[in-house]
């Protein structure tokens, strides 16, 4: 199996929604997004899937080093075999594939945000850095277009850990702000007990409009001339806002159930977006 081979089917398997937007992109950048992609699925596997924190705390660190071989050119993983012909043409770092290995380190060290500020940080680390990147594969030419990746980037992370509330808790991680839980009166067991109920429905809704309004803000940033290379980047927005209305319209019964989108509605809106240029 050849690097390429390798990444595509690291990026097909996570059936993301992602995927179905790099599916519009001329090959060379959908090449660079879905190296990029399958490198940002490997570390978060290491802590989604590795039991042992010491383990997994080796294996980050191993790719810490594998990005310093890789930009000294001798790459050895597939992913970094990859994704490495690809930097210079579209900007990718070392400092921003380290950046995404420090977000997940956070999830190995700490379970639990005290306040948004804390929980802003770590979003931006896992998925306002990869809104960048992704920004800058895309094709950009405006400045403004980076606050809009980073803001996007917020935006969507906060709708997963809105899906993803009860599997979280779950694993013993809590991503909701404790000093939110404390203002709506949600219990940290409560989360794991799978306690419904209109505390949590009006903690949720909270977190929803805070969303929503990430999503409205970025959008804002865009800058008009990169509307159109941009689309792939919309067309993940388009469908991560059509989930979160989803779990809305279903009154956020996310604590034993992970609300999602069928592959063909994704597909459709990513269709849809290319069409409409928004």
């Amino acid at each position: 199996m050849t690097p390429e081979q390798y990444v595509q089917e690291k990026a097909a398997a996570s059936g993301s929604s992602f995927y179905y937007a790099f599916l519009f992109l001329p090959p060379p950048r959908r090449a660079a997004i879905t190296a990029f992609y399958a490198f940002c699925r490997e570390v978060d596997d290491v802590v989604d899937e590795v039991s042992d924190r010491g383990v997994a705390a080796a294996k980050l660190a191993w790719w810490r080093s594998e990005i310093a071989y890789s930009y000294a050119g001798n790459p050895s993983h597939p992913v970094m075999r990859a994704l490495m012909p690809t930097t210079a043409a579209y900007g990718i770092e070392a400092r921003h594939l380290l950046a995404v290995i420090e977000g997940c380190q956070m999830d190995l060290d700490q379970s639990r945000y005290l306040d948004f500020a804390g929980l802003a940080r770590y979003c931006d680390l896992v998925a306002g850095i990869v809104g960048e990147v992704a920004a800058n594969i895309f094709g950009r030419s405006g400045e403004s277009t980076l606050a809009y990746a980073h803001r996007l980037g917020l935006a969507m992370q906060l709708t997963n850990i809105i899906r993803d509330v009860g599997d979280d808790a779950r694993r013993g991680r809590i991503y909701l702000p404790m000093d939110e839980l404390k203002r709506f009166d949600v219990k940290a067991n409560e989360l794991l007990e799978r306690c419904y109920g209109e505390p949590f429905t009006a903690l949720m809704a909270f977190q929803a409009e805070r969303a929503h309004r990430l999503y409205d803000e970025a959008l804002a940033l865009l800058d008009p001339s990169d509307r159109k290379m941009q689309k792939p980047g919309l067309m993940m927005a388009n469908i991560y806002r059509a989930l979160l209305r989803e779990i809305e319209a279903d009154g956020f019964q996310v604590l034993h159930q992970r609300i999602s989108l069928t592959p063909i509605r994704k597909l459709w809106i990513a269709m849809r977006t290319n069409w409409r240029g928004r």
